[in-house]
């Protein structure tokens, strides 16, 4: 079995702070790549950022610059430092993981359950 598990979310003002975690767990052989999403009330769910194991880093053009994402291979954890958040950044945000498991021969995506991300104006 499998967890990907995200913490961290909250209540912040504008201009505030939050860093996100997710960490994932199980019977895993290598990771690919971790990521994170978001979906907010009405709106399709995007891409926020994403690491791969060489560490290559993508992010949405409307978090360039305020958000940062890092990871940790030995503790098979992502992080998402979130600044200068904005009331536009308010959602849901889901941690993805590219996984291969032992004893499997291709690798699939692992989603967590989310975290709420609320910024007030």
């Amino acid at each position: 079995q499998v967890q990907v598990v995200e913490s961290g979310g909250g209540l912040v003002q504008a201009g505030g702070s939050l860093r996100l975690s997710c960490a994932a767990s199980g019977s895993i052989r290598s990771i690919y790549a971790m990521g994170w999403y978001r979906q907010a009330p009405g709106k399709e769910c995007e891409l926020v950022a994403s690491i791969n194991s060489r560490g290559t880093t993508t992010s949405a053009d409307s978090v360039k610059g305020r958000f940062s994402i890092s990871g940790d291979n030995v503790r098979k954890t992502v992080y998402l430092q979130m600044s200068r958040l904005e009331p536009e950044d308010t959602a849901v945000y889901y941690c993805a993981a590219d996984l291969l498991l032992s004893g499997s021969s291709y690798r699939d995506r692992y989603w967590g359950q989310g975290t709420q991300v609320t910024v007030s104006s």
